[in-house]
């Protein structure tokens, strides 16, 4: 057994026993003392809270809140804890996330992990750039204070906004704050890649009674609208994807009839316009006339 194995099981150990001999461990693993003295100031050292108890019953043990009841999950359980886990790293790691992940890998055998399933994501540098804001918003929302920042809009509108933060949301691939907005006094949702110099505030705040009501409402979906697009084979997955089966229809030997929900605003266009020849939308003719007028404002942009 290599060192890295033996490390794994001396924890795998500790959280299932309370206090463990060093004379227990030596034993076990088949060397010295000194070894296992070695072992446990290396995981000391990775944050591994380890502490040691002397007399004649001492020994080793780990903090009770590093553990957690192995009964109410199976190793299949936390080894699919632990895939999502991973692929949440990619998008999202903060302290608190990385301690989970290593306890579970703490819980989980080396050797029954296959890796059968890898998940993958964008590495893009701007979302680096949003873990300060990320870790600011998260810490704010978990001590209740107010946060403040400058924000631009969509429309390149700056404003400074002071906010009581209610939640973390990632959608498609951008990350928002959902909270209340002082200087609105409203509900508002933020695109953090749109806020700049934000500060959490020594003022704390008192969740509001209406909050759930609101956060129904925030949830609302704009209007939707039943769209029929010709659609090439080479983009068939990416509507079974989002839509379905059910979304697709034999039309030709070359092409496909799609019907799916879009919004009948900028947000729907920008998303079909991403197909570009891909993709010929036939009707409602209301749609279709309202996605050309989208269309000859981008090629007016290059006259």
């Amino acid at each position: 057994m290599d060192k890295v194995e033996r490390l794994i099981s001396i924890i795998m150990i500790l959280l299932k026993k309370d206090v463990v001999s060093s004379t227990e461990f030596a034993q076990l693993f088949n060397v010295s003392k000194r070894t296992i003295l070695r072992d446990m100031e290396t995981l000391s050292l990775s944050n591994i809270p380890i502490y040691s108890v002397n007399g004649v019953y001492g020994g080793y043990g780990i903090m009770g809140e590093y553990k957690v009841d192995k009964r109410l999950l199976s190793s299949s359980d936390l080894e699919n804890i632990l895939t999502a886990l991973g692929g949440l790293e990619q998008i999202l790691m903060s302290e608190e996330i990385e301690r989970t992940i290593r306890k579970i890998e703490a819980m989980v055998s080396p050797l029954s992990r296959k890796d059968s399933i890898r998940l993958s994501f964008y590495n893009w540098e701007g979302r680096s750039e949003l873990h300060p804001i990320l870790k600011t918003v998260q810490e704010s929302i978990l001590k209740r204070r107010l946060i403040s920042f400058d924000y631009t809009d969509k429309n390149g509108v700056a404003t400074k906004r002071t906010v009581e933060p209610y939640q973390l949301h990632f959608s498609e691939s951008s990350w928002y704050l959902k909270g209340f907005c002082l200087q609105r006094m409203g509900y508002r949702k933020f695109k953090l890649s749109r806020i700049n110099h934000i500060h959490m505030n020594e003022q704390t705040y008192t969740p509001r009674d209406d909050l759930t009501e609101q956060e129904q409402e925030a949830g609302y979906q704009p209007e939707l609208v039943a769209v029929k697009a010709l659609i090439s084979p080479g983009i068939k997955d990416q509507f079974i994807e989002r839509y379905g089966q059910k979304s697709i229809e034999y039309y030709s030997s070359e092409l496909f009839m799609a019907t799916i929900w879009v919004p009948y605003n900028n947000i729907g266009f920008e998303f079909l316009a991403g197909f570009g020849t891909k993709l010929h939308i036939v009707e409602p003719e209301s749609y279709v006339a309202a996605f050309r007028n989208y269309i000859l404002e981008i090629f007016n942009k290059y006259q």
